[in-house]
């Protein structure tokens, strides 16, 4: 009986399977809701990002124009090579990299020294209310700051050419400094602006940055004799690197990309300062009767690659090196 029952196979133990095969479909179960979650985040970024980018370099290797009927074709590298052998390609280029250098510096260095001076407040009420007042710019709407700076730049009325003038007498009205309007000064006041808006909201960076380091480190430096720069520079800063490095790549990439500001300040003069290659991309895209958005596709995608090119040095320069 035993063997017969055997011999068929009815009483036979069913088959395992393999642990690992086990292991596997039990780590897809438990990671399924993971996914599931993660879905809308994926969704949304190939949709607002990845396939935008495709887009773009697709539309830079056509003569694409949005209110065309005709299907757009495929011209290679002809948009790319107008946007190089144009001499103001370079020169909008060089501009933008002018008002980065203008603004990256005191990007870093001014919140960097308000953040330590913050720190050294002990008292906690009042080092909150410093926070507090530290964000207030960060927190005004860009429109509002942007009438608030053209105000106080203003030739006639503005109150920064009135403390000039009228107060400490530097200037006259024929020689007061003309802040807008297309002449040198124009991208330095704009950088000024920029710094001061962000002063708070960088400086609340490297506040983080400070609360991180032990307290013991610079306390142990100054008894063994260790000056407060001694102590900065060999305690502070490079704690702070990775902080810098990100401020840094941030503002250089927004620096670099400015262009509300541009069209407020300078509008579409091509002579102006702040005909940047933003503003070029978006002028041969937009308002020129061509609507060339080909060729302001490739404008685009040329100074993006330059962009990637300078950040990969900053990641290099300002990697961590402990």
């Amino acid at each position: 009986m035993d063997q017969s029952i055997a011999s068929t196979g009815f009483g036979a133990p069913p088959a395992r399977r393999p642990k690992h095969r086990t292991g596997r479909v039990d780590r897809l179960r438990e990671n399924a809701g993971s996914w599931l979650f993660l879905f809308p985040a994926v969704l949304f970024f190939f949709g607002y990002q990845v396939y935008p980018i495709f887009r773009v370099i697709w539309i830079s290797f056509t003569d694409y124009q949005f209110l065309s009927d005709k299907p757009a074709k495929w011209i290679w590298f002809d948009n790319y090579i107008d946007a190089l052998s144009d001499p103001l390609m370079w020169s909008s280029l060089w501009r933008a990299m002018y008002f980065t250098i203008l603004f990256l510096p005191g990007c870093i260095i001014l919140p960097l020294m308000l953040a330590v001076l913050v720190d050294r407040v002990k008292t906690p009420r009042l080092a909150a209310f410093y926070r507090v007042i530290l964000l207030i710019p960060a927190v005004i709407p860009s429109t509002l700051v942007f009438v608030l700076w053209k105000w106080m730049y203003n030739y006639q009325v503005g109150p920064i050419n009135h403390l000039l003038v009228d107060t400490l007498g530097i200037f006259d009205l024929q020689t007061a400094p003309q802040w807008l309007g297309g002449t040198p000064l124009t991208l330095p006041s704009i950088a000024i602006m920029e710094v001061w808006w962000g002063l708070g909201y960088h400086a609340i960076f490297f506040l983080a940055g400070l609360a991180a380091i032990p307290k013991d480190l610079p306390e142990a430096a100054r008894i063994d004799g260790a000056s407060e720069w001694q102590v900065f520079w060999h305690i502070t800063r490079p704690r702070l690197a990775p902080i810098m490095m990100i401020l840094v790549v941030l503002r250089f990439g927004s620096a670099m990309a400015v262009i509300d500001e541009y069209l407020i300040f300078g509008g579409f003069n091509r002579a102006t300062p702040t005909y940047t290659w933003t503003i070029y991309m978006y002028d041969e895209a937009f308002k020129t009767g061509l609507w060339r958005q080909g060729l302001g596709a490739a404008i685009g995608m040329i100074g993006a690659v330059a962009m990637m090119i300078v950040v990969l040095v900053l990641l290099r320069v300002f990697r961590p090196k402990d």
